[in-house]
C-alpha cells in the first residue's frame, strides 16, 4: 500500500470533512524547508501549528526515536517505564512543579487539568465550589470540555447542549474577571499569549491580579501553554517572563517536537487530590514518544537555544516592519519569540487566510489565528537565512496582496 499513489483530490473522498488542508501534498522536510510531491522546496513558518520546535528530521529526534523503537513502544499504564520517569524528571526540576501526568496531546492536558480543577473544588468543602472562569477568544482543545472552555463560540456552537459551570470574561480585563471570580469558583484557566485567539499577549497585571483572585478565593490557577510551552517564548516556559507562578500548567505541541505527546504539571498540593481510577490514558506516557521528548526537551533547554529565539525574534519583527513599511497592510506586529502575530488593519480585515495562501504560491508555510492575523511559529533554531528568504517569500505575497487589491479597486 506504501506504493499507492494518491493526490490531494483523495482527501475529499475518503477523509471526514473538518479540515480544509492546501492544494499541495507534504512529503519530506529537512530542518525549516520542505518538500511537495512536485519537489517545490517551501520555507516553514508554520512549523506544524508550534510543534517542530527542531524542524524537521532532527538528529536528536531522529536518534532518540529509532533507538526507542528497537526496545518497547507501549506498554500500558499499568506498568512505568523509563523513559517517561526520566521525562517527568526533567519537568519536575525545571519548573515549580512536583508532580506530572502525561497524555497525547493539548487538549488531554486540559482536560486532564479541568478535571482536577473540578475534584479541588469537590474536596473543598463547599458543594457550589465547581464554577470554571475562562477568557473569551482563548483556545483550549476540541474535547467537548476543552472547547467550552475556549472562548470562541464558533467551535462549540453545534454541539450542544454544552458542560455546564464555565463562564467567560473579556481577556485582559482584570476589572471583568474580579465580577466573576468568586468563593464558588474553582479554577481560571488562561493563556499567557492566546495564540489561535490572534497572538494576544497578556498583559502582566492581569495574571498578577488572576494569581490574587484565585488565592483570596482559593481556586486553582491554570496556565494553558500548549502553544507558549518549551521555549517558543525564549524561556523554557511563558510563566516564567511573568513574576506570576500557576498551580496548573498544561504543556503539548513543541514538547514532543512533532512526536505526540502532552502533559499537566502541578504541585504535590493539587496531584495528591486525585486518586487511583479518577483519571487516565491509553497513551499517555508511552516509552517512544517519552524518549523523543526526552531529547526534545533536553536539546531546548540550554541558555544557548533559548537565548537564540530571543534573537531570532528580533530578527523577524525587523523584517517584517520593513516589508510593512512598504506595504502598510499591518496595524502591529505582536507576540513573543517565535509566537508572532501579524495584525491586519481594519481594511484589510478578513484577509490573512488569502495572504497565507499567497503565501503558499510563493513557497512559503504559514498561518492563521483568526481572519485578521497572520501567525508564524517557525522551529526554534530555524537559520538565519531561511528566515531572510522566509521573509523575501512573504513580502512577495504581499506584493501580489497590494496587486489585487489594486485591481478590485
Amino acid at each position: 500500500m506504501n506504493n499507492v499513489t494518491v493526490n490531494r483530490a483523495n482527501f475529499n473522498d475518503w477523509m471526514v470533512p473538518v479540515f480544509a488542508p492546501a492544494n499541495f501534498i507534504l512529503v519530506r522536510g529537512q530542518g525549516s524547508q520542505v518538500w511537495d510531491q512536485n519537489d517545490k522546496q517551501y520555507i516553514d513558518f508554520a512549523g506544524g501549528i508550534a510543534v517542530n520546535a527542531l524542524g524537521h528530521a532532527h538528529p536528536v529526534a531522529v536518534q532518540a526515536m529509532t533507538e526507542q523503537a528497537t526496545q518497547l513502544w507501549h506498554i500500558g499504564n499499568g506498568y512505568t517505564n523509563e523513559p517517561v520517569l526520566r521525562l517527568a524528571k526533567q519537568l519536575v526540576e525545571n519548573t515549580f512543579a512536583d508532580k506530572v501526568f502525561f497524555c497525547n496531546s493539548g487538549a488531554e492536558a486540559n482536560e486532564a487539568a479541568l478535571k482536577l480543577a473540578r475534584k479541588v473544588g469537590l474536596l473543598s468543602g463547599n458543594p457550589q465550589k465547581n464554577q470554571i472562569v475562562a477568557f473569551k477568544n482563548a483556545f483550549h482543545g476540541r474535547t467537548l470540555f476543552t472547547v467550552t472552555a475556549g472562548g470562541q463560540p464558533k467551535y462549540s456552537q453545534d454541539f450542544a447542549p454544552l458542560p455546564e459551570g464555565i463562564q467567560h470574561t473579556a481577556f485582559n480585563d482584570l476589572e471583568q474577571a474580579k465580577a466573576v471570580i468568586n468563593e464558588n469558583t474553582c479554577a481560571v484557566i488562561v493563556e499567557p499569549i492566546q495564540g489561535e485567539g490572534g497572538v494576544l499577549p497578556a498583559d502582566l497585571e492581569f495574571l498578577k491580579g488572576l494569581r490574587q483572585l484565585c488565592d483570596e478565593h482559593g481556586a486553582v490557577l491554570i496556565f494553558d501553554e500548549v502553544q507558549t510551552g518549551v521555549g517558543r517564548t525564549g524561556s523554557l516556559y511563558a510563566y516564567m517572563n511573568t513574576g506570576v507562578t500557576p498551580d496548573i500548567l498544561t504543556t503539548a505541541k513543541a514538547l514532543g517536537g512533532g512526536f505526540p505527546i502532552g502533559a499537566m504539571i502541578t504541585t504535590d498540593k493539587y496531584a495528591n487530590m486525585y486518586a487511583v481510577g479518577d483519571h487516565g490514558t491509553t497513551y499517555g506516557g508511552n516509552p517512544l514518544a517519552c524518549a523523543v521528548a526526552n531529547a526534545v526537551f533536553e536539546f531546548i533547554n540550554t541558555a544557548e537555544v533559548l537565548e537564540g529565539v530571543k534573537q531570532r525574534f528580533d530578527h523577524f519583527v525587523s523584517g517584517l516592519n520593513k516589508i510593512n513599511a512598504k506595504f502598510n497592510v499591518f496595524e502591529q506586529i505582536r507576540g513573543q519569540g517565535l509566537l508572532i502575530g501579524c495584525v491586519l488593519k481594519a481594511e484589510h480585515a478578513g484577509q490573512a487566510k488569502t495572504i497565507v495562501n499567497l503565501a503558499g504560491e510563493e513557497g512559503l508555510l504559514a498561518l492563521v489565528a483568526g481572519p485578521n492575523v497572520v501567525r508564524f511559529t517557525p522551529s526554534l533554531i530555524i537559520p538565519f537565512e531561511d528566515i531572510d528568504e522566509g521573509l523575501r517569500r512573504f513580502e512577495q505575497a504581499l506584493e501580489k496582496f497590494a496587486q489585487e487589491l489594486k485591481e478590485c479597486a
